[in-house]
């Protein structure tokens, strides 16, 4: 589905197209400034504020919005399906020039982000993406921001078995904020892809983002089942509290997982890690900003963007990652 751009001028298309450093104004941007000073785009994280994962898509959204010269407005969904809902619905009822959605549930937004679309209004996915999209009935939308999620779980996978030996009949523990989610199904279903090649299991056990809570349940799990090979957390906060849960509990068995923290790195630095899957939050975070943007100023149409790709980081080049661990990475 397709929409002409709004507030597109041809002085505004040929600015778009001039070989410029995109950083620096233009003469003719200068003449529109304060008209898309007036464009509105709402971002929309499906997580809860306190997520500390969600701080680099919040920095990455602001800075393109400072780029473009556009406003941006960041409410979190907070994990209610209600509230998210909500949130959207009045967007669109106040007629916002642009929706930036995290969808954690493939049908709770489908109908309101499909009334935005068709009223003209473009919506962009970041994070988390319909899971069926481009299938009957998937939710609108002109494209996504992050990661194939079932392809880097496979990735993950594969690595955790190379490097440490798991073989058929292990029995691997995947732990993940929330299972449900679309991001926690895809990145099992991966990793599970990889077990499955050479006869292992695994089980998932939900942890909710406090950390404090996501390491006494794992814990508790791997006490249960002393017999687990390897750790494999499917999110930022079970892949930060894996090596202290597998203390705990009295093992010694290999970790490694998904997103990037300072404290993740520290055990990755420390060799108690085997490696983090990286999906780059900020870009996810600017690129949905910086896409709509465009379409807004110029009528030009968004692209899928996978964030990361399938890169690992690992002992050999956690070093890149350090220095901006949070506002960043």
């Amino acid at each position: 589905m397709k929409f002409p751009g709004r507030h597109v001028t041809g002085l505004a298309l040929t600015a778009a197209l001039a070989l410029a450093a995109p950083a620096m104004p233009r003469a003719a941007d200068a003449d529109h400034r304060a008209e898309w000073a007036k464009l509105h785009i709402l971002v929309v994280p499906w997580s809860q504020s306190s997520n500390a994962f969600f701080e680099a898509v919040v920095n990455g959204a602001k800075d393109a919005a400072a780029q473009q010269g556009v406003d941006v407005n960041i409410q979190f969904g907070e994990e209610d399906q209600s509230r998210e809902k909500t949130i959207l619905e009045t967007a669109v009822a106040n007629k916002v020039d642009a929706i930036a959605v995290n969808i954690a549930d493939d049908n709770a937004y489908k109908d309101i982000m499909c009334k935005a679309m068709s009223l003209g209004i473009p919506v962009v996915t970041f994070n988390i993406d319909d899971s069926r999209h481009g299938a009957p009935g998937s939710s609108c939308r002109m494209a996504f921001m992050g990661q194939n999620f079932i392809a880097a779980g496979y990735v993950l996978g594969k690595r955790m078995i190379a490097e440490h030996h798991l073989k058929k009949g292990d029995k691997v523990f995947t732990p993940v904020e929330a299972p449900q989610a679309t991001y926690a199904v895809q990145r099992h279903e991966g990793v599970q892809k990889a077990l499955d090649e050479i006869g292992a299991t695994s089980e998932i056990l939900g942890t909710g983002n406090d950390h404090a809570q996501a390491l006494n349940l794992m814990t508790q799990y791997l006490l249960g089942h002393p017999d687990t090979a390897a750790v494999i957390g499917l999110g930022q906060t079970p892949t930060s509290q894996a090596v202290q849960a597998i203390k705990d509990a009295g093992l010694k068995i290999p970790a490694g997982g998904f997103d990037v923290s300072r404290e993740i790195l520290d055990d990755i630095a420390a060799g108690r890690l085997t490696a983090t899957v990286d999906q780059q939050p900020y870009s996810q975070g600017f690129y949905s900003v910086t896409q709509l943007a465009l379409y807004l100023k110029y009528g030009l149409y968004p692209s899928d963007m996978d964030t990361g790709g399938f890169g690992l980081v690992d002992k050999t080049n956690y070093k890149a990652a350090v220095k901006w661990a949070g506002p960043v990475r």
